[in-house]
């Protein structure tokens, strides 16, 4: 059995003492993959048990056919892709598998400098390995009766290879590979799955991009909150990525507030693969959470480590934490009450570093699940470290309170302008700092 399927086992004993893609399970299924939710992983996924030593190197490789592709001249529009494995390190330091793809653009590169290279960090995708976003390229929609996942990534992916950039795409620790769960916005994690994604492009066979390459970083949500803590992280943990530019959209750099947002909202599903992740990299806190967490909830966290966003949605959108906990108070209430509970959801604050490179932080006004308020001030904070920080503000109308709208339209809205930006900086092109202005805008 894999180690993940043991833990969402041992999850459940545990409960129990206290184009539209149909995606069959593949009855020629072995010992070596798993079967989550319907779907089966492809053997690739599987890490092997020895891991090499330098962060970045590349594991396994092989073709990955693109769901949306078409013949060209060059090559397949938009681009060839290939799935990848590379090392990198956790945040307690130990080694670790991650997944991803990197796609080498059919279109040319017309700016400055060789070709340059973009490390995407997907915004949430859930916790079940066929939620990983390599596979989304391969099948933009899965649906069946276990699972629903969507690869809304993949058109901010195609505008970036349109322009003749290189995408590295990182699955994140333990979504796809199938030895652990994904730590879901672990800031540690996923800014090493980034910046090591990055590296292990530089090695993909066939791959144009050079060490003369200008990097930049793109992400979305639990992507932003990703290149976020990739910016800050790269100086110390990966300076020989030339980073140039950071977009980091609608980010999670305050868990607590963020936590309160989610808290009943359509995305409230993302509060159990927060705990499930918080207690496989922190494995001291199985006390707290096996007292305060009840039977319901408990049996929640199992279920949603397997799930998709869709299948949250229709499954966990607008339910309480207050339900999952022995008080019945919400697990916000409950972890403000616990000191070195709420030690770890600080030490995941984004901010307390300046980043490398300049940065461009987005944020919709109206947002109410990655609440504008905690985006504004992570801006704030990098600026008050003398970083080169771009804020955008989207004036959007509410849409719709807590009901998702309001976090997912700034990401269509601001996409265009967020890659025009980035490939600026690629191209080698100077921006100036609206810090001085930005203070003062609402």
């Amino acid at each position: 059995m894999h180690a993940k399927k043991r833990l969402v086992a041992t999850a459940m004993a545990t409960a129990a003492c206290l184009g539209a893609y149909a995606v069959p399970a593949v009855a020629a299924s072995g010992p070596d993959n798993e079967v989550s939710r319907g779907v089966t992983i492809p053997s690739f996924y599987n890490p092997p048990a020895e891991l090499p030593a330098a962060n970045g190197t590349l594991i396994r490789t092989e073709p990955l056919p693109l769901d949306l592709s078409l013949p060209g001249l060059e090559g397949p529009l938009p681009g060839r892709a290939t799935r990848l494995m590379y090392k990198s390190t956790d945040s307690n330091g130990k080694p670790v598998a991650v997944t991803g793809a990197y796609i080498e653009p059919s279109t040319a590169w017309s700016g400055d400098g060789p070709r340059p290279l973009v490390a995407f960090a997907s915004g949430t995708m859930g916790q079940g390995d066929q939620c990983a976003p390599s596979l989304a390229l391969q099948h933009p929609l899965q649906i069946n009766t276990g699972t629903v996942s969507l690869g809304y990534e993949d058109l901010a992916i195609y505008r970036l290879l349109a322009k003749g950039v290189a995408v590295a795409l990182t699955d994140y620790a333990g979504l796809g590979a199938t030895d652990r769960l994904h730590t879901y916005v672990n800031r540690v994690d996923e800014a090493h799955a980034v910046l090591d994604a990055a590296r292990a492009a530089h090695t993909v066979p066939g791959a144009s991009i050079g060490p003369d390459s200008r990097v930049g970083l793109y992400g979305y949500s639990e992507g932003g909150g990703a290149t976020a803590a990739a910016a800050e992280l790269q100086s110390s943990y990966a300076p020989d990525v030339p980073l140039s530019g950071t977009y980091a959209g609608a980010p999670p750099a305050d868990l607590t507030t963020v936590m309160k947002g989610i808290d009943g909202s359509g995305l409230a599903g993302a509060l159990g693969w927060s705990i499930n992740g918080f207690l496989q990299s922190d494995p001291a806190l199985a006390d707290f959470a096996d007292s305060q967490i009840n039977a319901a909830g408990k049996a929640a966290l199992a279920d949603l480590s397997t799930m998709c966003v869709g299948d949250a949605v229709l499954g966990y959108g607008f339910k309480k934490s207050s339900s999952w906990t022995t008080s019945g108070k919400p697990i916000s209430e409950v972890i403000a009450a616990a000191p070195e509970v709420q030690a770890v959801l600080d030490a995941q604050r984004i901010g307390k570093l300046k980043p490398s490179g300049p940065v461009r932080v987005a944020t919709g006004v109206a947002d109410d699940i990655v609440v504008h308020s905690q985006v504004r001030q992570l801006a704030v904070d990098w600026c008050d470290k003398g970083a080169n920080v771009t804020y955008k503000p989207l004036r959007l109308p509410n849409l719709g309170d807590r009901t998702l709208i309001n976090h997912l339209t700034p990401a269509i809205a601001d996409q265009g302008s967020a890659i025009s930006w980035l490939t600026d900086r690629l191209a080698g092109e100077p921006t100036a700092s609206n810090c001085a202005t930005m203070p003062f805008q609402p």
